[in-house]
């Protein structure tokens, strides 16, 4: 049935396509769960932990609403298609194969961010006290890769799932960490580097590199 229902949102896709967008998804999920989890379980035995309580019910509650909107779509839609069928949009094949392999190529990036951040990883908008600024990497032209490539995936995951909603909920959540996490956390960076980071940002893009140098 969900198979069917599929088919019907989108008519260019068989069942055996679907199944594999479904898997492909969910590999890509799940690598990028795990990939996370490790680094930030390696940041917090090398680098302690901040409790998140620190940061405020605000950010805390943001953080929560955000969690829930991203990965529960997904989730639903790994494990029962037809409970997300009411998102489903006509996208075709060619593209939704064209996402598929774009979430999978951000995956090293993704590797590449973490290992470049190392102990710094902080699970909130607060610094470590033995924080390091980072300027290597994807760092060198961008100050938050994480959230860049995490849209990345999110919004490639979305349209591989041929689901508008996981697609708008992916842009949203981008757009809130622009407006309330980002300014925030650069804050507390000028707080601890000063100049150095105000440096830093000035020949730096945000979540793309800056094309021109003040």
């Amino acid at each position: 049935m969900a198979g069917y229902a599929s088919n019907r949102a989108n008519p260019e896709a068989t069942m055996e396509q679907e199944l594999f967008f479904r898997v492909a998804v969910a590999t890509v999920f799940l690598a990028t769960f795990a990939i996370s989890a490790r680094f930030r379980y390696q940041a917090r035995k090398m680098g302690g932990t901040i409790p998140r309580a620190r940061e405020g019910k605000s950010i805390l509650i943001l953080r929560l609403i955000a969690a829930a909107l991203l990965y529960l779509p997904l989730l639903a839609h790994m494990i029962n298609p037809a409970s997300m069928e009411w998102a489903s949009i006509p996208v075709p094949a060619w593209l939704r194969w064209a996402a598929v392999a774009a979430s999978l190529s951000l995956l090293p990036a993704l590797v590449w961010l973490f290992a470049s951040i190392g102990r710094n990883i902080s699970e909130t908008v607060l610094t470590k006290r033995s924080h390091r600024l980072i300027t290597h990497g994807p760092y060198r032209w961008i100050r938050h890769p994480l959230y860049s490539v995490a849209t990345g995936i999110f919004i490639a995951l979305g349209v591989a799932a041929a689901n508008a909603f996981i697609v708008l909920v992916a842009v949203l959540a981008i757009m809130a960490v622009l407006v309330a996490i980002i300014p925030r956390e650069e804050a507390q960076l000028i707080a601890k580097f000063g100049d150095d980071y105000r440096s830093y940002r000035e020949r730096t893009g945000r979540l793309l590199p800056r094309l021109l140098r003040r």
